[in-house]
């Protein structure tokens, strides 16, 4: 071939790329996401809860125009995926684990690429008519659980700015409630007198309530005898109760808080707890009673200085037959992970691992047909990690020592479960239902131990081996 049809050829080729290119570019530019048609409809369903004006974050994440300087901010936040600091707050391990709940606004990880794809080129904005219609919220001092029958404060109380940690009673309140009657859900609010929206640097800065234990006891009652309600604790979302378990709340009752844990943010602080009751209807009678199962271990917590990788265990056997409805780590600063396995016998399983941050707890409410079924005898193994070192922001001063306690510089490594305990007969029914929903093609049941076994094993049921 001449030189003059090699340099033709070479030219035809090059128009032929020059040609196709616009076509290439034009595609590949509709491959990219953009905030109008991508970004913004994540952003509405995990993150503008508490990212709007007036709201619990420090930026406000609405528009393009306010989200556009967070880009590389917020790739970074929610690529940390199940660790300390991710956005939004659920720290759930994906590869592990029952992944089926109630109120999940987690991130897939496509979602978590396209926000990364995005961040990477350049935040783009896109055609503004893509845009989603703004979704409707509640207002944040507004109740997940709609309006509430009750409410009830605690006494008010006020936290110095460089006040050390506090742990007591905040005293008791009236309910004045005049009859008797079933509580559907329970949600907690502190009030307190700080500008909302304010970048705070401190564990829960927007707050000085880090936990705060609730009873209830009518006239008359033995205090052994009182109610025992979920536990307050800052970031909490509202707790719904089984349909078939609705706890009582009787004439008279008094609010009794036994137990709190206030925390200084750095700002002279004045505040109370909001306790908001949603009431089943007049003559509901509930058919289960809701157990709280407080598993966890704090005599044993040898929590040493300047060590990133600590572990402590925990063990608690199932005296009945139990349908989990609830999954809720709780430690303190050093925390980072929990993990809840089950052992049946010879069978072991992970229920759940989730990461821990000590700004935000989180309530995992399992959905009802993925809610672990453990028989009786059941094992509960929980093991917990703790990052006690400079590498973990949330640590004050990693060369202490600490054991359990209640302050902050003290450490917790309890799982709040909430169960309903089963008969023989309930039980059996629960399972037949679970594997019917897997002969149809519903795929393996993680939480359902029994599920296509015959028996019982000899370890589960006691014997003489």
């Amino acid at each position: 071939m001449s030189k003059t049809s090699k340099l033709a050829g070479l030219l035809g080729l090059a128009a032929l790329l020059a040609a196709a290119s616009p076509h290439a570019a034009a595609a590949q530019a509709a491959d990219e996401p953009t905030f109008s048609k991508d970004i913004a409809p994540i952003l509405q369903r995990s993150c503008q809860k508490c990212h709007r004006p007036q709201a619990l974050a420090p930026m406000s994440l609405i528009s393009y125009e306010e989200v556009r300087p967070w880009a590389r901010a917020i790739k970074y936040r929610t690529g940390l995926r199940d660790k300390p600091g991710v956005m939004p707050p659920w720290y759930i391990e994906k590869n592990v684990g029952i992944q089926r709940f109630k109120d999940d606004w987690s991130l897939s990880d496509d979602e978590i690429a396209t926000i990364a794809r995005w961040a990477d080129n350049g935040a783009p904005q896109g055609d503004p008519a893509d845009m989603p219609p703004p979704p409707p919220f509640i207002d944040v001092d507004d109740w997940e659980i709609g309006e509430p029958d009750l409410i009830v404060s605690s006494p008010p109380f006020e936290v110095k700015g460089s006040a050390p940690d506090w742990w007591g009673s905040l005293g008791q309140s009236p309910s004045g409630l005049t009859e008797d009657r079933y509580v559907a859900a329970i949600e907690y609010k502190e009030r307190n007198d700080l500008d909302r929206g304010v970048r705070s640097d401190t564990v829960g800065g927007l707050f000085v309530v880090h936990h705060s234990a609730l009873y209830t006891m009518a006239e008359g009652d033995d205090p052994a005898a009182a109610t025992i309600w979920p536990v307050h604790e800052v970031g909490r979302n509202a707790d719904v109760f089984d349909a078939q378990a609705g706890r009582l709340l009787a004439a008279g009752s008094t609010l009794l808080f036994p137990s709190t844990h206030l925390h200084s943010n750095g700002t002279d602080t004045r505040a109370h707890i909001d306790v908001a009751f949603k009431f089943h209807p007049q003559g509901y009678e509930p058919e289960k009673q809701m157990e709280l199962l407080f598993v966890g271990n704090g005599p044993d917590l040898d929590i040493r200085p300047m060590e990133s990788d600590q572990r402590a265990d925990a063990y608690f056997t199932l005296p009945e037959n139990a349908k989990i409805s609830v999954f809720e780590p709780h430690m303190h600063a050093p925390g980072v992970r929990m993990c809840l396995e089950a052992v049946w016998g010879t069978s072991v399983q992970t229920l759940n691992c989730a990461g821990y941050d000590h700004n935000w707890v989180r309530v995992y409410k399992y959905a009802d047909d993925a809610a672990p079924l453990l028989p009786k005898g059941t094992i509960l193994h929980l093991t917990g990690y703790f990052d006690n070192s400079p590498t973990n922001p949330n640590v004050v001063d990693p060369r202490n020592w600490s054991g359990s306690g209640h302050r902050s510089v003290d450490n917790m490594f309890i799982n709040l479960m909430q169960a309903l305990y089963l008969d023989e007969e309930e039980f059996a029914a629960a399972v037949a239902e679970r594997e019917a929903a897997i002969a149809a093609g519903g795929g393996p049941d993680i939480g359902c131990l029994v599920c296509g076994v015959d028996e019982a094993p000899a370890a589960a049921v006691g014997g003489d081996n």
